[in-house]
């Protein structure tokens, strides 16, 4: 395992960086900072604002959604400490990908279960649950109808409209046939197969499924899983619901949090709305706009007076779903909820959100950047050895890697950094003799300082030139490996299904993210992974 310092990933947004480095100006942006030290303050904090009425609530829901699922004693023994006064969650949460989608959708599960058991070490008069929150509610089909694996795309042939939790599996038989033909043959893969056609396929809908897998993945670990479009939990959120509606509490103060953001120089992750709920209409979920006459739904077919709409939230609760910006206080009044894991985009749009859970008097959780990486495999690692590359090389762009090999390869040197540094001194003489003789040469004498500086520079790249045309071979080698790492463009956990990895070595992948991940450290991980030979015959599943 080798690591790479987040602030210099290229893929780590500025805001991110300056986040985990405490920096001064973002402190007005969360609460406690994510150090193990900060969860003592934070627990006394959610101890006293959580019921108990909360837990039996959510205990009662955990209890009926696990109803119909085979899982473990740990997974049960959790749910049953979440009545306890001393017991707090850390969640994690994403979209109901196919198959889980990108790789990255393990990584924050894995960081979720670390931390809890780090916190556990720490603290261990408390008890810490990791959650797993799905977003069942969302209705973005096209953005989980897809998974990417073995350099093929998968994907799941469905009518969109409603929230993809609760989607009939019509077509999910297809999909699956369609990754067994794409699977390499080994036990796990033939293990998960079988799950996939028989328990997988026998739910209801899509959430029931999708929770299923997740708990096959995770249970012996743990993991509780929550889909939180349910009535009861909701019953619980109707005064930020009718606040949304009556007074635009998150519009406002989201706002005025982004301006600040902006004026430090950092991009608004996402811009709140007006009204920042849905509407289930039917089997469509419709976004919901404030009208002259009072509200409606984004297609203006169904409409409502201020009273009928808020006499509708008391009875039918369930009918109302959050948007992205207001889905994380939904989630922290119903959870005894320490910290959230996310992305870093996710760590983006939190910060914007302080002020609004201020408003709310909801505890604002602690907020973790998600532990990321790249896999490698042995015969990867031995080619990059004979390119004279690491592996954390292969993070840079093209012209750096060309670079260095080129310099390693070389007979010469063509660096021209040295001669560059003794031209600088050279003119600085000359500017101290234009300042004793006239002033006015100074401006002859930068002239021709940057003259000559630009014309080694431009001799410079000739000559690197020249060398990669000489060392080609190698460059087309680096480039084809860089290229094992960046599917398609793309960062390998941002674009691989787990299944790239987890049909060669099944739990034991799993097991190893667990090891070699700290959900403390936010370094970018280059982990090696056993892998199959490639040359194994394929077959049908």
């Amino acid at each position: 395992m080798k690591k790479v310092d987040i602030g210099s990933f290229k893929y780590t947004t500025q805001l991110t960086v300056d986040y985990l480095n405490k920096k001064k100006s973002l402190k007005d942006f969360y609460h406690h900072f994510p150090d193990i030290d900060s969860f003592k303050n934070q627990i006394q904090e959610k101890r006293s604002q959580f019921t108990e009425e909360q837990r039996r609530v959510l205990v009662d829901h955990l209890d009926h959604q696990y109803r119909n699922i085979s899982t473990t004693d740990q997974v049960k023994n959790n749910i049953k400490l979440l009545q306890d006064k001393d017991t707090f969650t850390v969640t994690t949460g994403h979209q109901l990908n196919l198959f889980t989608g990108p790789l990255y959708f393990i990584y924050k599960i894995v960081s979720c279960l670390n931390l809890a058991d780090q916190l556990q070490e720490k603290y261990p008069s408390y008890h810490f649950v990791p959650i797993y929150w799905m977003a069942s509610e969302d209705h973005d089909f096209e953005e989980i109808k897809s998974t990417f694996l073995n350099k093929e795309s998968i994907g799941w042939k469905h009518k969109a409209g409603n929230a993809v939790g609760r989607m009939k599996l019509d077509g999910l038989p297809d999909a699956i046939e369609e990754l067994a033909d794409k699977l390499n043959p080994s036990d796990h893969s033939q293990q998960l197969l079988n799950f996939l056609r028989s328990d997988f396929l026998e739910s209801e809908h899509y959430a029931e499924a999708f929770l299923k897998l997740v708990d096959h993945l995770f249970q012996e670990f743990g993991l509780v899983i929550l889909d939180a479009d349910n009535k009861n939990l909701k019953s619980s959120f109707t005064d930020a619901i009718k606040n949304d509606l009556k007074h635009q509490n998150l519009e406002r103060s989201a706002t005025l949090s982004s301006t600040a953001l902006n004026k430090l120089g950092y991009k608004t992750q996402v811009n709140p709305r007006q009204i920042n709920l849905f509407y289930f209409d039917k089997n469509e979920r419709k976004r919901l706009i404030k009208t002259k006459n009072g509200f409606a739904t984004d297609d203006e077919k169904t409409v409502f007076t201020e009273k009928e709409i808020l006499t509708l939230i008391d009875k039918h609760p369930e009918r109302f779903s959050p948007n992205v910006l207001m889905r994380p206080l939904y989630q922290e009044t119903i959870l005894p909820n320490l910290a959230y894991i996310g992305g870093g985009a996710e760590v983006a749009y939190w910060l914007q959100l302080k002020e609004y859970f201020d408003q709310e008097k909801i505890v604002f959780p602690i907020i973790f950047l998600r532990n990321g990486g790249m896999m490698y495999d042995e015969k990867q690692a031995e080619k990059a050895t004979k390119l004279c590359l690491r592996m954390e090389d292969l993070l840079l762009d093209e012209a750096a890697i060309d670079k260095k090999i080129v310099h390693h390869f070389s007979d010469i040197n063509i660096n021209f950094d040295t001669q560059i540094k003794h031209l600088k001194q050279q003119f600085k003489e000359l500017y101290q003799l234009a300042d004793r003789t006239d002033a006015s040469f100074n401006g002859a004498v930068a002239a021709q300082e940057k003259k000559q500086i630009n014309g080694l520079k431009h001799l410079e790249k000739r000559l690197l030139k020249a060398e990669k045309k000489k060392r080609e071979d190698f460059l087309k080698r680096a480039h084809q490996l860089k290229k094992e790492f960046y599917p398609q463009g793309d960062l390998q956990e941002r674009k691989l299904n787990f299944l790239s990895f987890y049909q060669y070595s099944g739990q034991a992948f799993i097991c190893q993210l667990l090891e070699d991940f700290n959900a403390f450290d936010n370094s970018f991980y280059l982990l090696e992974n056993s892998k199959q030979p490639e040359t194994e015959q394929k077959k049908n599943l």
